[in-house]
């Protein structure tokens, strides 16, 4: 079951799409096999959603997005899980991972505007105790979206100069 159950991920990794049939002849599994293992999955809470990912850079309605290096003091008993719990309950912050190295938190977001990012960092982010210091970057393009490229690269129009 557990060798299953990482198939499955794989596949719903590629394509949440798959119904339980295409999975099913794919692994050559009953449906209804393949069904109970992916409700598990979502029970167990390795799934957690299901989405699109979207390329922000081609719809007309663009998001200003920002990935912000948060450093913390941890706090006695709770370490960084309750500055973090503060800082999910946003609705501006899109994702959060506590890392290694040079900051504790990542924390992306999301606004209309630069100035709706700004003022998100100045009034609800800095004033929470426990965060030290923070560094905003703002995302000016991206190139890859969860393993997937969101442009082909073309063949390379340059004209080739030999001396």
């Amino acid at each position: 079951m557990e060798k299953l159950k990482k198939e499955l991920i794989k596949l719903l990794s590629d394509n949440a799409r798959y119904s339980y049939a295409q999975m099913g002849a794919m692994l050559g599994e009953d449906e209804k096999v393949i069904e109970t293992a992916v409700k598990q999955l979502e029970k167990d809470g390795v799934i957690v959603k299901y989405t699109a990912i979207l390329n922000t850079e081609v719809m007309a309605n663009k998001n200003v997005q920002a990935l912000i290096e948060v450093k913390v003091a941890p706090q006695k008993l709770k370490g960084f899980d309750s500055c973090a719990e503060e800082i999910y309950s946003f609705p501006e912050v899109t994702s959060l991972y506590l890392m290694s190295g040079g900051f504790d938190l990542a924390v992306f977001v999301e606004g209309k505007t630069l100035e709706d990012v700004a003022r998100f960092v100045a009034e609800k982010l800095s004033v929470i105790d426990g965060i030290i210091g923070v560094q905003t970057h703002f995302i000016l393009r991206k190139y890859k979206i969860e393993g997937q490229i969101t442009k082909k690269s073309e063949e390379s129009k340059r004209q080739i100069i030999q001396a």
